[in-house]
């Protein structure tokens, strides 16, 4: 089965394309919007040595030119160092204007490579060939790019969308359990703000539909980013439940201590609890959303160790935190969410303490 999710953003339309063993058809799938060429294959050093011949080699018999370009795994390698390390492969390479961008990888990787493909010669074409549960539900789709500050994950980046992205649930095969749990937090991210059903279907889905689980999130993703692609409106802060405080979470406890939807995972609970609070939430739906996160061993409570005023000042430097008031995401009931400015630095305390004493 295939689908193709199509992303009707405006500065540039686009489809992902999802399906089993697709990796192998690269080249044809990429020929549909790039003629041939030279193109940079950035992926990682756990990646790479699994997929990118797959991909070089279908690419080649496309008639494309591809050199890869490894970078270490992991959150590190998010940094303004590796980029200028990346442009520079590439100059060596002769890569020039006309050339393009693949990204395989996870979120990391997406996120690197699609900022090298925003600035590199001011901007050149990128694919995402995404191969992490988060990557394939949401961060491959929408465009965002960018690298982590010493003060703060994601402070330096740009929207640069991507020209395809071909989506292969088989790549999850080669995750280890807790890489593949993690990326379950953005999936129960999306039910609570759109997609309530999502959860009672979840763990059937999972294992019996994945195309068709992934192109579920993928379409949720389009539809809120395509209505406001550069968060103008505001309606593209509803994908940051559990966000707000889950990178603050990442940024205090040490980039690497919890992966990216650990973490989210906790903001997910904190949002909830204040949800609870402050919206009206009812209790029985925050523990319904907990259950499914603690059911593919998640965190919902917080360890004592991890430092409340640590959060706080991560929390001052995102960018969620706006002339000292905060945006926060919030949900009345599960499926719909909106957007709050009346969280104080009071709540994000208490949150932050409940947080320590859940469970």
């Amino acid at each position: 089965m295939l689908e193709r999710v199509f992303v009707p953003v405006a500065s540039r339309q686009y489809e992902s394309i999802v399906g089993f063993q697709i990796l192998r058809r690269t080249g044809e799938l990429v020929r549909e919007v790039l003629p041939p060429s030279r193109c940079a294959v950035i992926t990682d050093s756990h990646v790479g040595p699994l997929y990118a011949d797959v991909v070089t080699r279908s690419l080649k018999q496309a008639g494309f030119e591809p050199t890869v370009i490894g970078v270490a795994a992991g959150e590190e390698s998010k940094s303004m160092g590796r980029v200028e390390t990346v442009c520079n492969r590439m100059i060596e390479a002769g890569l020039d204007r006309v050339t393009f961008v693949v990204a395989l990888g996870g979120g990391v990787i997406g996120d690197l490579a699609g900022f090298v493909a925003s600035i590199y010669y001011r901007g050149i074409p990128h694919v995402q060939i995404p191969t992490t549960v988060v990557a394939q539900v949401d961060s491959a789709i929408g465009g965002k790019t960018g690298v982590n500050a010493r003060e703060g994950k994601n402070l330096i980046g740009s929207f640069h969308q991507p020209v395809q992205v071909i989506t292969d649930p088989a790549l999850l095969a080669s995750l280890p359990d807790r890489e593949f749990n993690e990326g379950v937090a953005e999936i129960v991210k999306h039910a609570v703000i759109r997609d309530a059903a999502m959860l009672d279907d979840l763990p059937v889905a999972i294992d019996s539909d994945p195309v068709g689980l992934i192109a579920r999130n993928q379409q949720i993703k389009a539809q809120i980013v395509s209505e406001d692609e550069f968060e103008k409106t505001g309606l593209r802060a509803l994908l940051n439940f559990g966000h707000t405080i889950g990178h603050a979470i990442e940024n205090a406890a040490g980039y690497g201590r919890y992966l990216h939807g650990e973490a989210v995972s906790l903001g997910i609970s904190a949002a909830l609890a204040l949800s609870v609070e402050k919206a009206g939430l009812p209790l029985n739906q925050a523990k319904k959303v907990r259950a499914a996160l603690s059911a593919f061993d998640l965190p919902t409570q917080l360890p004592e160790e991890v430092s409340g005023e640590a959060l706080m000042n991560a929390l001052r430097k995102d960018k969620k935190f706006e002339a000292g008031s905060i945006r926060f995401v919030l949900t009345r009931t599960l499926g719909s969410a909106f957007v709050s400015k009346e969280i104080t630095e009071a709540d994000v305390r208490w949150v932050i303490q409940n947080l320590k004493e859940a469970g």
